[in-house]
């Protein structure tokens, strides 16, 4: 029926990465997963509309975007038959964020709901890159620097609107 050989067959679903060692991409796939996990936990508990799961959803595949245009441009085309620009996958994944970003954000009247989730879901999608670019210091800097920003900045709004 096929001409192709068994073993041809199994080397192609257990090729290893060429550029990033399983192990490595792992790691980075979950620390992507932990990081946004914390951010959609404090969404999560606050009953928003984007929670836990589309955190870490958002995050890891931003991170897998990112490993996968790194083996990608490893992979030989030929001289000259390929042009790469890490800067457009960052864009890609950043408009697609941002558009599932928007699908939360509604208006009632002169209300305006779900900023802040939607921010936290573009912010998890540059969290996910980060990882993915082998940068975990910076996303988890830039996690805690979010969670700081939703967990005081909500306390100081409640204070100003009493006071």
């Amino acid at each position: 029926m096929f001409d192709v050989p068994l073993q041809q067959i199994t080397d192609e679903l257990t090729r290893t990465f060429s550029v990033i060692p399983a192990p490595v991409a792992f790691a980075r796939l979950l620390a992507a997963s932990v990081l946004a996990a914390l951010i959609g936990l404090e969404r999560e508990f606050l009953g928003k509309p984007a929670g836990l799961r589309t955190h870490i959803l958002v995050s890891v595949a931003a991170c897998l975007f990112i490993i996968l245009g790194r083996e990608i441009a490893a992979l030989d085309f030929g001289a000259e038959a390929q042009r790469n620009d890490p800067l457009r996958m960052i864009e890609a994944v950043t408009a697609g964020v941002a558009f599932l970003a928007a699908g939360l954000i509604f208006t009632s009247g002169d209300r305006v709901r779900n900023v802040t989730t939607g921010a936290s879901l573009w912010l998890v999608g540059a969290i996910g890159l980060g990882c993915g670019a082998g940068q975990m210091p910076l996303a988890a800097m830039a996690t805690v620097l979010v969670l700081m920003v939703l967990f005081v900045l909500r306390h100081v709004e409640k204070w100003m609107a009493t006071h």
